[in-house]
């Protein structure tokens, strides 16, 4: 009999039970007793909720997956700013394609990922209800994909496997084809919401990611998009456009504001940071304005990050996404959402300085490796979600996984790639709630370049990059293509040490 997780076999191991642990012919009554009041005992909801905590630092913070995946693009940057920000250099082999196997955000990132899919499958031990179940799996589902998109090797463990053993290993296509079927089994049984669960339409978003990007992980250099996975695609999306529930909000940053769980229009699947608690507290969604602010600014940030001059000027003017005043942050601390570029002001609209005394104008212009006296003011800086001023570390934001903007932008892209409906009318749509102004005609550029304007650091852009064909041509401040291997980041050389089952993605050692 196998034991049913690692609570189990310390209980076991402390001699819990009634009878003696030595009497071989007591053994396997020993588990059932010990089986039957752990299911008995157990609080399975405590558990998922430890499960979706785990969630909080590999996607939320700005050293895991959002590193990954925003700074292997050309959406983020973040250069040397002589003895302020180096951390030798472990963000600038991000963007130039130069990480190795043995850079720590990105075995951190996989580690923490498998730390979730390891809770999610041990609450399927104690006999949750149906729609605990549902939970669990789709959690675990879109950490499996998570890890299958990033890594293309997925360690994998069934509900009651002997822990003793190093767990099987599912390649990126297999992982793909587990996710769809679990997703699909659990569908009935997921609630309906709220946004801050696990629910019926987040499963239907990521299913689109799912068939959208399906050609993509069977051939990452020359993905396919057969015609099937994209009627997938629109049919998904179709249900939830149909469902009513949905629309294009009228202020694009109420979709990541504090408050985003009351006023956003757009949002299907979101993180619940709570203020003042520990879901709320550090490494959380406050690394979005805090990584980029200048110390001089209100709130004092690090100033460490930047966006691209190149992808800063794929903005219109009009539109919203690129600079905004927001009601409860610009009066509070002079600063606007969307992009920081010149001048920055107090709340009284005072010019900032720098600390010497110079002015915080942020410049266009950003290297990797900065020297002189503009340490402080090269690049400019991002705040995607408004800044919660009420709360300090402990930021109400919820962060989001899944939005509306994300499922009309993916039938758009599936229906461009089928040659069927109106992809250019969508994209229209969007850009006219926006304040842009309408595309004349759409290419797999324009997508591109408008699933960039909509989704900025959102973790998106390296799938979204590598689905489209671009991830490896240069782009500003990454001069050179890089190699097929980097489609892929390398699996750890400690989880290579562990589990026999993984092999070194090709071009790593």
């Amino acid at each position: 009999m196998k034991f049913k997780s690692i609570s189990l076999m310390v209980l076991l191991a402390l001699g819990f039970s009634a009878c003696s642990l030595d009497e071989t012919l007591n053994q396997d009554l020993n588990k059932q007793q010990a089986e039957a009041y752990l299911n008995a005992n157990t609080d399975v909801a405590a558990l998922i909720k430890g499960a979706y905590d785990l969630m909080k630092e590999p996607y939320q913070d700005q050293a895991r997956l959002w590193a990954a995946q925003q700074h292997t693009t050309d959406e983020t940057l973040g250069p040397t700013r002589g003895g302020d920000w180096d951390d030798n250099g472990i963000w600038r082999v991000l963007h130039n394609h130069t990480w190795t196997a043995d850079h720590d955000y990105l075995k951190q990132t996989f580690n923490q990922l498998l730390q979730i899919q390891f809770a999610t499958t041990n609450s399927l031990n104690f006999s949750p209800t149906a729609e605990q179940a549902a939970e669990a799996r789709f959690l675990r589902a879109f950490v499996v994909f998570t890890v299958a998109d990033g890594w293309n090797q997925v360690p994998f463990r069934e509900v009651g496997d002997n822990l003793l053993n190093a767990p099987q290993v599912l390649s990126g296509a297999d992982a793909l084809d587990f996710v769809i079927k679990e997703l699909n089994e659990v569908m009935g049984d997921l609630p309906d919401g709220p946004v801050n669960r696990a629910n019926k339409d987040a499963a239907k978003g990521l299913l689109m990611r799912c068939y959208l990007n399906k050609g993509t992980f069977a051939d990452r250099a020359n993905p396919s998009f057969p015609t099937a996975d994209m009627d997938q695609v629109i049919s998904l999306a179709n249900e939830i456009i149909q469902s009513g529930k949905y629309s294009i909000a009228d202020n694009y940053f109420d979709n990541f504001a504090p408050n985003n769980d009351q006023i956003s229009t757009e949002n299907i699947w979101t993180y619940e940071n709570v203020a003042g608690s520990s879901r709320g507290t550090g490494n959380s969604v406050r690394s979005r304005w805090f990584c980029g602010l200048h110390y001089n600014q209100n709130p004092s940030g690090w100033n460490g990050f930047a966006t691209l001059s190149d992808f800063y000027d794929s903005f219109e003017d009009t539109d919203m996404r690129k600079k905004a005043d927001y009601a409860g942050m610009t009066e509070v601390g002079g600063i606007n959402a969307g992009f920081l570029v010149g001048q920055q002001v107090d709340k009284d609209g005072n010019p900032l300085q720098d600390r010497k005394g110079n002015p915080l104008a942020f410049t266009r212009d950003v290297k990797l490796v900065e020297t002189g006296n503009n340490l402080e003011i090269t690049g400019i800086r991002v705040v995607k979600y408004p800044i919660d001023y009420n709360n300090g570390d402990n930021v109400d934001n919820d962060y989001v996984f899944i939005r509306y903007a994300d499922v009309l932008l993916m039938k758009a892209e599936a229906e461009m790639r089928n040659g069927t409906g109106d992809p250019l009318g969508i994209v229209n749509q969007i850009r006219a709630k926006r304040g842009a102004s309408d595309l004349m005609s759409l290419t797999a550029d324009d997508l591109l370049a408008e699933r960039g304007r909509e989704f900025y650091w959102e973790s998106l852009r390296r799938t979204d990059m590598i689905r489209f064909g671009k991830f490896l041509q240069p782009f500003q401040e990454k001069p050179a293509v890089s190699g097929n291997e980097r489609l892929l980041f390398p699996i750890p050389n400690s989880a290579l040490a562990v589990n026999p089952n993984l092999s070194q993605n090709p071009g790593y050692r």
